[in-house]
């Protein structure tokens, strides 16, 4: 059993990953890919880049969406969506940062509402990057003193001493020369310049000090018996290249977390405080050399560690306590929630962070089907076992979350509802892009506000685990749950507002409504031989129409008038008013043209409008034959129960139903019609 388990390792790779060789071979590597020098911002940039990117317009506006941010690498566990555009916007600060252009002397803020993935975003770029370090293209080197035994300069008299902070192997070049030193060797080449900056950290330092004087300054020697260069891999579990901050209580707070301590133990053995052996390199700041730190809740730090970060992110220095400033090079983010960074604001000490600060918005996401995709991810049939989620379930729980973020437009012709669905691509009849574009200009704080997609989660959960529902949950056990969680929500601090998202459910459940009805409509007029006879009749009748012709009737083999009053009575059911009926007839018999240009047969399914009208034709020519109102009492002839039967088969064949939530849907349906409200 070992050995199976053994078989399954890859060698080829380990070997790659635990490469070592002298500072000749790594000048040979950097010749051939000088790429491996790259700094921080450029390696996070191109490993996000690396991933492929998609265009599209949204509004008449180009946007990118960029793959890296699908989390393909853990199959979409952290996949982030709806947020292309302040994803662009964070790439686009990289980008610049890479080519030196000043964000890169930046700390990055994502700035959002509680759950608006502002962690997600961090917790992405950090395990990417850790996966970047193990590609060939990602590849970076550091190196370790090697031979010190008898020379004092090692900790305990070891042989072996590593970089502690992980350093670029150029940086053992002294930068006096260094850049004579690159363009001599040719280490550059027309993709990429090789740029290596700043000092080598103090205990490495020490080190190389110590072996120069050794060698009486032949650099040559120090470099060709003492230094071994390995392949880095960045992993934040081994605290090498990625790094973690999360504040505690004030009064916990100390800023060796970030720049290291002193290794009491250590003192004794090298007589003093100052002595870089006896510290431990190993702060935030420290290990997260060459990779990323990640700030939790950064806006909560003690004004103490300030320096430090702001040190960090402009000059590129640390300053650990007892030693020289030293040089650091890494990529610095925070996130922070609303409350925080409005306290900052009024903090005039904090003036100096704000300063060298590039804040990226992350909101709400806005976009219907964008929401649903996240419920999608948690809730689905891998990860939910002996329930079933009856169709829409999830979609109404991310309709009214989406409505809550959403403002009121201005526009008095406009609904609430109808936004969310212009913002979610729909076409709505008077509405245009240009509606869409001054609607998002004129709410400049939407998905600031609203509930976030923790809360709804939360009782999509509640509804999963109750008894109710025969192993089936359905939209209105999750509305339920949503609307009571209200009365204990933390976040919601007015009553006007609590009353308002209960409103919103209202809104949601009428919507609901209209969604299983047109659903039980389409499965009763899924009779695809008489939805088609109808079709080519109507079909018939307006070429003849159109063309001034008369109709062929296919039982007589007369010639017939078009059938005038068959065409309004379809028309009728998407309200074509009779002054537009000629454009409707035109518009079809236009969509067929196109078709047929195309080299395609037409198809009355792949026009919307025309697929809906007829559906509701055929509908309201069988459902008095059906009786679906039936079921509301408590006898249903034999032959009413076949075709409810049918029916149910058809909404668990087409629409996902299984047979508790399929009947669920009929008795409700055939509660409004029972009521009324269907229409007619």
């Amino acid at each position: 059993m070992v050995a199976q388990i053994a078989s399954m390792q890859d060698y080829d790779r380990y070997r790659d990953l635990s490469w070592e060789g002298s500072f000749e071979d790594y000048l040979q590597i950097v010749r051939q890919r000088p790429q491996v020098t790259r700094n921080a911002f450029q390696r996070v940039y191109d490993m996000i880049i690396s991933y492929g990117s998609d265009e599209y317009i949204d509004t008449k506006k180009k946007l990118v969406s960029y793959k890296f941010f699908r989390d393909e690498l853990d199959s979409g566990q952290d996949a982030v969506y709806g947020l292309d555009i302040p994803l662009m916007r964070l790439v686009n600060v990289l980008k610049a940062a890479a080519e030196g252009y000043g964000p890169e002397r930046r700390v990055i803020l994502l700035h959002g509402p509680v759950g608006s993935s502002k962690s997600t975003i961090a917790r992405l770029l950090k395990k990417g990057l850790e996966a970047y370090s193990m590609t060939s293209e990602g590849a970076l080197y550091t190196f370790e003193w090697v031979n010190l035994a008898g020379t004092g300069l090692a900790s305990g008299g070891a042989d072996v001493f590593p970089s502690p902070m992980h350093e670029e192997p150029l940086r053992l070049i002294p930068i006096e020369w260094r850049a004579s030193a690159i363009e001599r060797l040719g280490l550059s080449n027309d993709k990429f310049h090789v740029r290596v900056e700043g000092e080598l950290d103090p205990a490495s330092r020490y080190v190389f000090t110590g072996l120069m004087n050794r060698y009486g300054g032949d650099w040559g020697q120090v470099v060709s018996r003492h230094v071994r260069v390995k392949r880095l891999v960045l992993s934040e579990k081994d605290r090498i290249g990625i790094g973690t901050f999360q504040p505690k209580d004030e009064k916990n707070q100390d800023s060796t977390e970030l720049t290291g301590d002193i290794n009491y133990r250590k003192i004794a053995e090298y007589g003093a405080d100052s002595d870089p052996r006896a510290f431990n390199f190993d702060g935030e700041f420290n290990i997260a050399n060459r990779g990323i730190v990640e700030f939790v809740e950064v806006l909560k730090l003690d004004v103490a560690f300030l320096y430090d970060l702001l040190g960090a992110s402009q000059e590129h220095k640390i300053k650990p306590k007892k030693f020289a400033q030293t040089d650091v090079d890494e990529v610095i983010i925070g996130h922070t929630n609303e409350a925080e960074y409005k306290r900052l604001l009024n903090n005039e000490f904090m003036e100096a962070l704000r300063d060298r600060t590039i804040k990226i918005d992350i909101p709400y996401i806005t976009r219907l089907s964008d929401e649903i995709r996240i419920y999608e991810k948690d809730f689905n049939d891998r990860r939910v076992r002996g329930k079933h989620i009856a169709p829409h379930t999830l979609e109404v729980a991310a309709m009214w979350a989406a409505l809550t973020r959403l403002e009121e437009p201005k526009k008095h012709s406009l609904q609430l509802l109808q936004k969310m669905k212009l913002y979610d691509g729909k076409v709505l009849p008077g509405y245009t892009q240009d509606t869409v574009k001054e609607l998002r200009k004129e709410s400049k704080r939407e998905g600031m506000e609203g509930i976030s997609p923790r809360y709804v989660q939360d009782k999509i959960s509640n509804a999963l685990v109750s008894d109710a529902g025969e192993g089936t949950i359905n939209p209105f056990m999750v509305l339920n749950e949503l609307e009571k969680g209200l009365r204990h929500h933390s976040l919601i601090t007015s009553e006007e507002q609590r009353k308002r998202y209960r409103e919103l459910i209202g809104v949601v459940t009428r919507e609901y409504e209209e969604i299983v009805k047109n659903e039980v409509q389409r499965a009763i007029s899924a009779d695809e031989d008489a939805i088609s006879k109808l079709a080519a009749n109507y079909i018939d009748s307006i070429k003849a129409y159109t063309l001034k012709e008369k109709v062929r009737n296919r039982y007589t083999g007369q010639d017939e008038e078009p059938d005038e009053r068959m065409m309004r009575a379809i028309e009728e059911k998407i309200d074509v008013p009779e002054n537009r009926k000629e454009d409707f007839r035109r518009e079809i018999m236009n969509f067929i043209g196109a078709k047929a240009v195309e080299g395609k047969k037409f198809d009355w399914q792949t026009n919307e409008r025309l697929r809906r009208a007829l559906e509701l034709k055929l509908f309201e020519d069988q459902k008095d034959s059906i009786k679906l109102t039936s079921l509301v009492s408590a006898v249903v002839d034999r032959e009413t129960q076949e075709k409810i039967d049918i029916i149910k088969s058809r909404l668990i064949r087409y629409f996902g139903y299984n047979e508790v939530s399929a009947t669920d849907v009929l008795n409700y349906v055939a509660s409004i019609f029972a009521r009324g409200d269907a229409r007619s």
